[in-house]
């Protein structure tokens, strides 16, 4: 317990606060690991869209093109 009371003595009004990743930048550690969390599912749906985009364009793009055709 001793060691508890140390340290809310040594931060004062910070004591309980998340920890900051800089102390410039008004950015706690959770928020950062947030920000990682929503980059990467919008990243794995961008690549699914290129992929599905690719495929219309490569594979039935030309069918319909070859069906306009004749």
């Amino acid at each position: 317990m001793g060691e508890a009371k140390r340290r809310r003595e040594a931060l004062g009004e910070d004591y309980g606060k998340e920890e900051r990743i800089l102390p410039w930048i008004p950015i706690t550690k959770s928020q950062s690991e947030q920000f990682l969390q929503i980059t990467s599912r919008g990243a794995w749906i961008g690549i699914g869209i290129l992929v599905a985009t690719w495929l219309t364009v490569r594979i039935i793009g030309p069918g319909f093109g070859w069906w306009a055709v004749n």
